[in-house]
């Protein structure tokens, strides 16, 4: 990967709708150039998907919150199924320490979500934060830092 994917893959993290003749103008190459590169990055799985960011305020869903899951590995063939069928859900992580899980939940009101905090406890205990702000939104990744590549 070079600097002109790199700049190809900030770009396109900024606006994953930009013109391929925008791309090309700020990576001074041709819109083929530039295509065949994103056609490369895509194959190779450095561009896994595209995106659109959604304001879940004007959806309704005002209360966002991370809950923290004690999941017993024998529960996980139940919890699995469970957890990617609920909605509300928007990230699970399986993590280290004393809790198994980490979940990302969108809710409308502080009722729905201890409705289901309710329905997770059936897994293990709980643990939530209620987030009141969010001064760094999920981001892009900076391309150009100088980091291990995989061979």
């Amino acid at each position: 990967m070079d600097k002109i994917d790199k700049k190809i893959i900030t770009l396109l993290q900024q606006n994953a709708r930009m013109p391929l003749k925008a791309l090309a103008e700020n990576v001074f190459l041709s819109s083929p150039a530039v295509s065949a590169r994103i056609e490369r990055l895509e194959k190779e799985e450095i561009i896994e998907g595209y995106e659109v960011k959604i304001n879940q305020l004007k959806l309704g869903y005002h209360i966002t919150a991370f809950i923290n899951l004690e999941v017993a590995p024998a529960q996980k063939p139940e919890f699995y199924p469970f957890i990617k069928s609920c909605t509300n859900v928007v990230e699970c992580n399986c993590v280290t320490g004393n809790y198994s899980m980490l979940l990302k939940v969108i809710f409308p009101s502080t009722l729905e979500l201890d409705t289901f905090i309710g329905q997770l406890q059936k897994f293990g205990r709980t643990s939530t934060q209620i987030v009141f702000s969010t001064p760094v939104p999920p981001r892009g990744i900076d391309v150009n830092q100088d980091m291990p590549m995989e061979e």
